[in-house]
């Protein structure tokens, strides 16, 4: 089975190419939504972020059916470019994807020093006990907001403001997602799991975040040895685009030592 992703999937992408390397990996909402990331971390790192296959009108190929498939996929695109001591960034899906990486990496004699740091930003994926992940695809527009946002009036998008492309778009973003995440966006396997993650790991999250709890992302922070947890004040489950300076503070210091 040919377990390559697609060669043209779009990447935003920064930085130095002889730097050290960075890679963003976006949540349901798409690339957009960690451009910032790319940019902030352009000045030290060679930064990508890719789209997933199957988001904003690319194929998603058949193997791909879950998150661990994508993680799968990601290692072993990171390994064919000959990359090493690769820093992990997910937002949201992609904290779950990040975390899925560097579980299968500890466990894999081929990617030996291939993942050298995670940062997880309000990621999804595992299950945590009285704090359940919000079902995302029950939320309309305006309850998306109030649960992603600190402030739901800058993160509420009028649904009679998009165009026909715009709403197609979404539409398909959230099959895909469906597909990919699962209505309960999480493994019930992971949290188990985590504790063979072995490298430095900071955990960021939106103090203000109702998708997935502060509580859920300290027990996160718990089950990942020597882990580290940031809480991000008036920020919910995008801290990077509601409170930028905070976030890029706690990037930077946890950078500066891994």
């Amino acid at each position: 089975m040919n377990l390559s992703l697609p060669d043209d999937l779009p990447v935003i992408q920064a930085g130095d190419p002889a730097a050290r390397t960075a890679l963003v990996l976006h949540g349901g909402g798409g690339p957009q939504t960690v451009a910032p990331i790319v940019g902030h971390l352009a000045a030290s790192l060679h930064t990508f972020a890719p789209t997933h296959p199957g988001w904003n009108g690319t194929t998603r190929p058949d193997f791909i059916t879950s998150v661990a498939d994508l993680a799968a996929a990601y290692l072993a695109r990171l390994l064919d470019h000959g990359e090493r001591d690769v820093v992990l960034v997910g937002s949201s899906i992609g904290g779950w994807i990040a975390l899925e990486m560097a579980v299968r990496a500890a466990h894999d004699e081929r990617y030996k020093g291939l993942i050298g740091a995670l940062i997880d930003i309000d990621g999804v994926g595992v299950v945590v006990e009285g704090e359940p992940v919000a079902d995302f695809f029950a939320l309309d527009a305006r309850g998306l907001a109030e649960a992603a946002w600190h402030d739901p009036e800058r993160g509420y998008m009028d649904p009679a403001r998009l165009t026909e492309e715009q709403r197609a778009i979404q539409q398909a973003n959230g099959r895909t997602m469906a597909v990919i995440a699962g209505r309960g966006m999480s493994d019930p396997t992971l949290l188990a799991r985590l504790g063979a993650v072995n490298v430095p790991t900071l955990v960021v999250w939106g103090e203000s975040d109702r998708i997935v709890t502060p509580a859920y992302g300290r027990a996160v922070a718990c089950a990942v040895p020597g882990a580290r947890f940031v809480g991000i004040q008036a920020a919910g489950h995008l801290p990077h685009l509601e409170a930028p300076d905070a976030t890029w503070a706690a990037i930077d210091q946890f950078l500066s030592r891994s």
